[in-house]
């Protein structure tokens, strides 16, 4: 199966003339992590030379030196090259799981086309770091999947009507899964339908790093001049945030920017580190993955839901072999206040759910492979 990769390229138009710098990103990227031109040059698998000539390029174009040089120091970024590397960091947390989604309908596109390939598995799922991760090791072994990240909502009736084999479901521990469950209700149908266990994971208020507007609970987001970012309308933390606020008696009108909407917990990680907001709920690693505070507030399970035939899907298969696996168990484990340790694991709805709504309790389907 080909493998395809979409990033975004920088073009710098003056004087009506664009100018590409298609490797200077990465280039100041690895200046900041090795601390040397030469290394960092290695690292990218160009030579110094051409490393130099990006630099003394940028410095041109932009009008100011892209790297603090000095005789006998390690090169660092000057307050230009911050700001690029800053805005690459973000573009990149905004857009790059949309990409890698996009990326994946064209593998599963072109794997389609080709005589003899096999069946493509389609998932549909909310963005998150463990799915994330399952689909890079899926692409390591070859196998052909469709990734399309899109709300909890929108995966779960997508599954519902045939346009996917698994879908993301996620719900949080505790007295809010009743309510977060009536919101999938009416696609859920326990006399067909498995769960697949991905990961259980922190969601909470992500803030600047030593959390300079003194936020500690849902209800200091309320606060005067502060300036909250949201995920998207009708995805699943959406919906769980709107229930902890109703939960508290706190009115979502009063918390300035709750309309907004970022479709990843990187995007919104990555307004809070870029200063253009304060605060934004979403899980841990979204948080870490920016060096910001996090205050935890709910866990929650991640599931993939799938037809209880599903399971003798020669993919299906080979997705429970990797959430089993030692390898994935150890990356997955790298990223904060996640726990993949019943990862793979298979339940029926009434087994993960004991607080099912009454009208989804129908006789329900073995969970034996």
């Amino acid at each position: 199966m080909l493998k395809i990769s979409i990033r975004p390229q920088w073009l710098l138009t003056s004087e009506g003339a664009a100018q590409a710098f298609p490797r200077l990103l990465e280039l100041l990227v690895a200046i900041d992590s090795e601390r040397s031109i030469a290394a960092a040059a290695a690292k990218l698998g160009i030579s110094y030379r051409h490393a130099w000539g990006l630099i003394r390029q940028a410095t041109a174009e932009f009008g100011a030196p892209v790297l603090n040089l000095a005789r006998g120091r390690r090169a660092t970024l000057s307050a230009l090259g911050e700001k690029l590397v800053a805005a690459d960091r973000r573009i990149m947390a905004r857009i790059a799981p949309l990409l890698d989604s996009l990326a994946s309908e064209l593998e599963a596109e072109i794997e389609r086309s080709r005589a003899g390939a096999a069946p493509v598995l389609r998932i549909h799922a909310s963005h998150g770091y463990a799915i994330e991760l399952l689909r890079k090791f899926l692409l390591r072994r070859n196998l052909p999947i469709e990734l399309k990240y899109r709300g909890s909502m929108e995966a779960v009736a997508a599954f519902a009507g045939g346009s996917c084999e698994l879908a993301g479901l996620h719900a949080p521990i505790g007295e809010l899964q009743a309510p977060m469950l009536a919101f999938y209700s009416r696609w859920l149908d326990p006399r067909r339908q498995l769960l697949i266990s991905l990961a259980v994971r922190r969601q909470g208020i992500m803030v600047a790093p030593r959390n300079p507007r003194a936020i500690h609970s849902l209800a200091d987001l309320a606060q005067p001049g502060l300036l909250f970012v949201n995920r998207q309308f009708g995805s699943g933390t959406r919906v769980l945030l709107d229930l902890l606020l109703k939960r508290e008696g706190i009115d979502s009108g009063r918390i300035e920017g709750y309309g907004s909407g970022e479709l990843t917990h990187s995007a919104v990680g990555s307004c809070i580190a870029s200063g253009l907001a304060d605060a934004a709920f979403g899980v841990e690693q979204g948080a870490r993955s920016f060096g910001l505070d996090f205050i935890p507030i709910i866990s929650e399970r991640y599931f993939l839901l799938c037809d209880a035939g599903a399971l003798a899907l020669s993919p299906v298969r080979k997705i429970l072999d990797v959430l089993a696996s030692k390898h994935f168990r150890a990356e997955a484990g790298r990223f904060a206040g996640v726990d993949v340790t019943q990862a793979g694991a298979i339940l029926t709805l009434a087994e993960a759910f004991t607080d099912l709504p009454r009208e989804t309790r129908l006789e329900e389907p073995s969970p034996s492979t």
